[in-house]
């Protein structure tokens, strides 16, 4: 497996319908909402959840398990080695067998190898995103009181009722990163170790997951949620990023939308971006849902053609949900 030696940088969205994408827990689970603006948001810690969930459910090993129960997190490092014990220099192999720490990286406690480290190894992943927004204008249904019917012992029915907050339509977008400089650095944390190095391979699960996770956390608050569009540009190089390309989106129209076939996603600025950083493009792999549809100068266009020609087609992969 080669390790991975340039930078990537992700453009990811899917869409919200009737549904709660990111419950606040200190505003009694209400969606994530900036007021200013009518945005949803949604957590870069959701996000990893998704796709920690696809990992797990696929049979990789994570750290940031959801198992049931509260499990300490060194419970959870000796449960992965089968130790009594583990100890900075089991580093490289909690690496090897941790997808998610690959990826993401993470705080665990147990104590450094080096002179003057405390009692935890922290370490910085190279795939990271920013909080996600919706590109919309975004409103919350009217109806948030529901009600629920039980019976007791005697069978006498009881009610209860309770809050249930959902939005109408969210098209909500993603930055994220991929740091070959950060590669570098875990590695060199596993002591030069490239099988504790996040690899390709890595990677290409991250785009797999992204493209095919979120519809599987069908729980009662999060079913009606779908990726819509997925780019990852990788350069040919560990230093080059183009900065946000949320940025350069325009949705017509951006309110009152209730369903993705409502709107068109405008990419025309975009494409101002990849062109200035055209030679520095060595690929783009992309994914976009049948219903999205995207226009670049007033015209629908798919996305995989309108990258050939902008990029050369050598240079455009597609994916597919599996």
């Amino acid at each position: 497996m080669s390790v991975v030696d340039k930078n990537s940088e992700i453009l990811f969205l899917y869409d919200a319908k009737m549904c709660n994408p990111n419950g606040d827990p200190d505003d009694e689970n209400r969606p994530r909402f900036d007021p200013d603006r009518e945005r949803c948001l949604v957590s870069d810690v959701r996000l990893k959840r998704y796709i920690r969930d696809y990992l797990e459910e696929k049979g990789h090993t994570i750290y940031v398990t959801k198992a049931e129960g509260v499990v300490q997190a060194e419970d959870r490092l000796k449960a992965v080695l089968g130790k009594d014990k583990v100890s900075g220099a089991d580093l490289p192999a909690l690496l090897e067998k941790l997808s998610d720490v690959r990826l993401f990286g993470a705080t665990m406690p147990i104590k450094g190898g080096k002179k003057g480290e405390g009692e935890a190894v922290n370490l910085t992943g190279p795939v990271q995103f920013t909080w996600g927004y919706s590109l919309n204008r975004a409103e919350f249904v009217d109806s948030v009181t529901i009600s629920s019917q039980f019976a007791t012992r005697a069978e006498a029915g009881q009610g209860t009722f309770g809050k249930d907050y959902r939005v109408y339509y969210a098209l909500l977008g993603f930055h994220g990163v991929v740091s070959a400089r950060r590669v570098r650095v875990m590695q060199e944390r596993a002591g030069g170790n490239e099988a504790a190095a996040t690899s390709e391979a890595d990677i290409r699960l991250l785009d797999e997951a992204l493209v095919n996770s979120i519809p599987l956390a069908a729980t009662r608050s999060k079913i009606g949620q779908y990726p819509r569009l997925y780019l990852r540009t990788v350069f040919t190089d560990g230093e080059t990023f183009m900065g946000d390309p949320r940025e350069d989106l325009v949705v017509n129209p951006d309110q009152g939308l209730r369903s993705v076939k409502e709107l068109t996603l405008d990419l025309t600025a975009l494409g101002g971006r990849l062109k200035r950083f055209k030679e520095r493009i060595a690929q783009v792999l992309v994914f976009q849902d049948a219903d999205l549809r995207t226009t670049v100068d007033g015209q629908e266009v798919p996305v995989t053609a309108w990258l050939a020609e902008l990029l050369g087609a050598d240079k455009v992969q597609t994916l597919e949900r599996t």
